[in-house]
């Protein structure tokens, strides 16, 4: 029981002492890194949608490709 109380106090120990570093070497203020976390992830989002079209136009050709009557020699 008391190695369970030692690691839950180490684990919030680590977690404030995380926290405040985290808050002091932030490069920007919270509504900047924000908006740029969105942007960043709208355009991950937006790769995503563009590869996957890509990927569904490439795979119904070949699906065409497959279906389509095959000539016999």
């Amino acid at each position: 029981m008391r190695r369970m109380f030692g690691f839950m106090i180490g684990i919030f120990t680590g977690a404030l002492v995380g926290g405040v570093i985290a808050i002091l070497l932030a490069p920007e203020s919270g509504e900047n890194l924000r908006g740029q976390l969105r942007d960043r992830g709208q355009n991950f989002l937006n790769d995503v949608r563009h590869s996957a079209d890509a990927r569904r136009i490439e795979l119904r050709g070949r699906l065409e490709s497959l279906r389509a009557p095959r000539e016999e020699f």
